[in-house]
């Protein structure tokens, strides 16, 4: 199965500017993502609009792909820059892997557990969750949550906690059913990926603002894959901070 793995890496961010760039033990954080991806996939290119993020993979001897600044979603980012990669080294590709470029402690088995989705052959677009730990007191506090039907196919993304539990105080919840929160990683077929991003939004996409409802609301199928390893994307400067402890602490 041939995959490629595409990072969208925005300059821009309302919480953190120019967080792809930012220094995580000697390395730019982009740098670190893109490592992590390839110690599992042949092909890896990092879809950006900023100049300076192009040159600073060029320099670290990465893929990148300069793709037009109008796109909303990282989704049409990511179909732009399949499109240039794929004719640019004369690949086809039997699945697109969306990488988050905020997580440079990315686990390449979590990679490998989103492809094997597709080993089914029906398999159209596909995504992770992991179980909230019932030690996890706070867990409703953020996040996106998933719910999810008997053959591990997605039945709704939300903001809030889902499902609802009934008669039950909110300190009770997590004994009487197990909470799925949504990892930011998709997979798609090509053809998938084309016709998701041809799509109108829908309503639910904007009542959520998560663009993964688009796909259900149309009357598609996700497939979800459950992990148990845990991720800590890079939002703040404090989880800049989390994560440059525990990568120098990993490394001495």
């Amino acid at each position: 199965m041939n995959v490629l793995g595409i990072i969208p890496a925005r300059y821009g961010s309302t919480r953190l500017e120019g967080k792809p760039l930012l220094d995580i033990c000697g390395k730019p954080m982009i740098q670190h993502v893109y490592e992590q991806a390839k110690k599992l996939l042949n092909h890896v290119v990092v879809a950006t609009d900023d100049e300076r993020i192009v040159k600073v993979v060029e320099d670290f001897g990465g893929h990148v792909v300069m793709t037009s600044a109008d796109h909303n979603t990282g989704t049409n980012r990511c179909l732009e820059a399949y499109r240039v990669y794929a004719k640019r080294h004369e690949q086809k590709f039997d699945v697109i892997v969306n990488i988050q470029g905020d997580e440079p402690l990315l686990d390449p088995e979590q990679i490998r557990l989103l492809i094997s989705c597709f080993y089914d052959g029906i398999t159209e677009m596909a995504t992770l969750v992991i179980p909230v730990k019932e030690s996890d007191t706070s867990f409703a506090k953020s996040g996106v949550f998933v719910v999810l039907d008997r053959l591990k196919n997605a039945l709704y993304f939300s903001r809030s906690v889902i499902p609802f539990v009934r008669d039950a105080d909110t300190s009770e919840w997590q004994k009487k059913h197990t909470f799925y929160k949504h990892i930011g990683m998709y997979a798609f077929k090509p053809e998938s990926l084309v016709e998701f991003a041809s799509l109108l939004q829908t309503s639910l996409e904007v009542a959520e603002s998560l663009e993964q409802n688009r796909w259900l609301e149309n009357g598609k199928k996700i497939k979800v894959e459950i992990t148990e390893i845990e991720t800590l994307g890079v939002d703040t400067q404090e989880d800049l901070e989390r994560v440059r402890k525990i990568m120098d602490a990993s490394s001495k």
